[in-house]
């Protein structure tokens, strides 16, 4: 296969497919989904025999636990595929939403319509619901797409697209609208990244690894975040029920996403107040501790902690902790060491609260709550195409209004500029 040629016939299809589907009606982008929604539901047994085979080969290759847990479709996650399209399919649509309107004194009206992006191409790994959520949040919010899945998910990938034509064609709107790429040639990548003129924006979804060789090599625009080095703070005035609760679900509702606490910073006058606790709950979840030099001191269940682990995301049970003397030396630490994604402060002081707020320089901050809730869907975005740590235009979960712009839009009635 010439990869250059097939890509950029990918390009050209999506490029004009991006015009009608940004013209869609609601009414026609929902039909599209309800219908994908339903082609699932009747194609599950050929979607489980797909990934059957996927399974059964990543077996053969050495494919980890993790991944192949990850790569895994059952009647559980197909029902979510499922529910997710209609969740979208509910969501308010953001395009043509017009906001802002003023008039100026010419006389004219000025204000901001929300417009699609374009062609986004979306890179990712293992999992092949992604497929369905980046169909549905990319279609609903009048784009086209490019889904590059990975090889490991190649036969449940053409299979979920399968459906997913079938939903397009149902509301008379063109299959090139969502295409995933059907080769497993890496050089694929490479050409979908460097194609500004098919492509507006590539969203990559996967490892540090892939990101980073994205956004080096991308002549596109990227959305992303690298790491998710998250840090819980409890305060000298954190009320230690809340900051106990918090510190354990932070780290061990789920151990390998980018929204676990991976780091816990503790007021030094509360070190003996929520210590033991947090260190039995810890033992008990079976999670490794390296902490500082008072840490070390207080407990022989601490490791002592070296200056990588301020740095490293652990997606794993593994927590580095470190008392600090005041907030300030906390949120020093977390925008010196963070990934700049989710930190959360633990205090019952809404000065404290409100500065910690405007000072930590992440894309989600929150007051007495667990980062676990850095999440689209939790956010009441529905599905997500992804975290982003970007300062401009998405940051936070990416949902509906993330894929959309905005343009000036100007109202007159035959003015002219005196």
């Amino acid at each position: 296969m010439d990869i250059k040629a097939y890509m950029e016939g990918l390009g050209q299809s999506a490029r004009a497919a991006s015009r009608v589907v940004a013209a869609a009606t609601t009414e026609q982008k929902n039909k599209a989904l309800l219908a994908m929604a339903e082609a699932l539901a009747s194609s599950r047994s050929e979607l489980m025999a797909a990934n059957q085979i996927d399974l059964e080969r990543g077996k053969s290759n050495g494919l980890d636990a993790a991944l192949l847990d990850r790569l895994e479709l059952t009647d559980a996650r197909i029902d979510t595929m499922i529910e997710g399209l209609r969740q979208v399919a509910a969501l308010q649509d953001p395009v043509g939403e017009i906001t802002d309107m003023a008039y100026r004194p010419s006389g004219i009206q000025i204000g901001k319509m929300r417009v699609p992006l374009g062609v986004i191409g979306i890179i990712y790994e293992s999992r092949p619901n992604v497929t369905v959520e980046a169909a549905s949040l990319c279609l609903k919010s009048g784009n086209a797409t490019i889904l590059r899945g990975g090889s490991e998910a190649i036969e449940s990938n053409q299979a979920v697209a399968k459906c997913i034509r079938a939903g397009l064609a149902k509301a008379g709107l063109p299959d090139t609208a969502v295409q995933v790429v059907e080769t497993t040639d890496r050089a694929a990548v490479g050409e979908l990244i460097t194609m500004p003129e098919f492509v507006d924006v590539i969203v990559p979804r996967g490892g540090k690894g892939l990101i980073e060789r994205i956004s080096r090599d991308a002549k596109v625009t990227v959305i992303k975040h690298l790491d998710g080095i998250c840090h819980v703070y409890i305060d000298d005035q954190a009320d230690i029920t809340k900051a106990v609760n918090i510190a354990v679900n932070a780290k061990t509702h789920r151990y390998g996403t980018c929204n676990t606490m991976e780091t816990l910073l503790i007021a030094k006058s509360r070190i003996d107040d929520v210590l033991p606790e947090l260190i039995s709950a810890y033992e008990e979840a079976g999670v490794e501790l390296r902490g500082c030099d008072v840490c070390c001191s207080f407990s022989p269940e601490f490791k002592a902690a070296t200056e990588e682990d301020w740095e490293t995301e652990y997606l794993a049970p593994i927590l580095a902790v470190k008392a600090v003397d005041s907030m300030a030396e906390a949120i020093a630490h977390i925008n010196r060491y963070g990934s700049h994604h989710t930190d959360a402060i633990i205090t019952e002081n809404y000065t404290k609260s409100r500065q910690f707020l405007t000072e930590v320089d992440s894309s989600s901050v929150m007051v007495n709550a667990s980062t676990r809730f850095a999440d689209g869907f939790e956010y009441g975005l529905g599905a997500e195409i992804g975290i982003s740590t970007d300062k401009i235009h998405a940051r936070g979960p990416v949902g509906l209004d993330g894929l959309t712009s905005q343009k000036y839009i100007v109202l007159g009635d035959g003015h002219i500029r005196r």
